[in-house]
């Protein structure tokens, strides 16, 4: 356990318990109390939410039917330019730990719905398509299991689409990312920008620590270069 230190210290609150709970004592070597019980506090900590994105994670990478170490370099990337030195270190020792196991996805995706709070959710999302498209393809068969897992985490189909749409380059994709149509008037282009920059504004999520905070400022950007691209295709202030 020692060499995860930082992670289990403390923190970890509902992931000790069930499939998470059995997939991380696996990983330690040492089996956990599982239970079908959660404990929802109303707030996600920083250390569920990073097991949590860990364990997802491997799963996005075992979608294509293979893991190279050419992925576990853009991940280590990912991490540590998101975390840091240290926490991508630990990070990184404890997804290979993972990727040897069989992860009971649609039940960790459950056990996350039930514990994590709307925010955190959203900002696990992004990160799980940021890190698939790391190497600058998004696979199809990464989409489809980032798309079953934002179901099965109570993601809604439009803010889904609104995040996905934040890595493709293209007007249509710009209207998603604010949830709206191309037909909307510029009036409710500029309610539904309002609508998602305070839904997506990084403060949602300072709770989970300075290093998720700025990681969240590239969704909230992403909200703001669209409303832009908007604005000068129609014209309008």
């Amino acid at each position: 356990m020692a060499k995860y230190g930082k992670w289990i210290a403390g923190g970890l609150g509902w992931a000790f318990l069930g499939p998470i709970g059995g997939i991380i004592g696996f990983a330690l070597g040492s089996l956990f109390e599982s239970s079908e019980q959660t404990v929802y506090t109303g707030q996600t900590s920083r250390n569920s939410f990073l097991v949590s994105l860990i364990v997802l994670v491997a799963e996005v990478m075992r979608a294509d039917g293979k893991v190279v170490r050419a992925e576990l370099e853009y991940v280590k990337q990912y991490f540590l330019k998101s975390f840091g030195e240290s926490a991508s270190k630990e990070a990184l020792m404890l997804l290979r730990d993972i990727l040897k196991k069989e992860v009971p996805l649609k039940d960790v995706c459950h056990q996350v719905r039930d514990n994590m709070d709307y925010p955190s959710r959203l900002q696990l999302l992004h990160l799980l398509f940021g890190i698939s498209n790391a190497d600058g393809i998004l696979h199809p068969n990464e989409i489809n299991v980032i798309t079953n897992i934002a179901s099965w985490i109570g993601v809604s189909t439009a803010d889904f689409e609104s995040i996905k749409s934040m890595f493709f380059d293209s007007m249509e994709s710009c209207y998603k990312v604010l949830e709206v149509s191309p037909s909307a008037t510029n009036d409710e282009i500029k309610k539904a920008y309002r609508s998602m920059a305070l839904k997506f504004h990084p403060d949602k999520v300072g709770y989970l620590g300075e290093d998720i905070r700025k990681t969240a400022e590239e969704k909230f950007q992403k909200v703001n270069e669209a409303y832009e691209k908007i604005k000068k295709e129609r014209g309008f202030v």
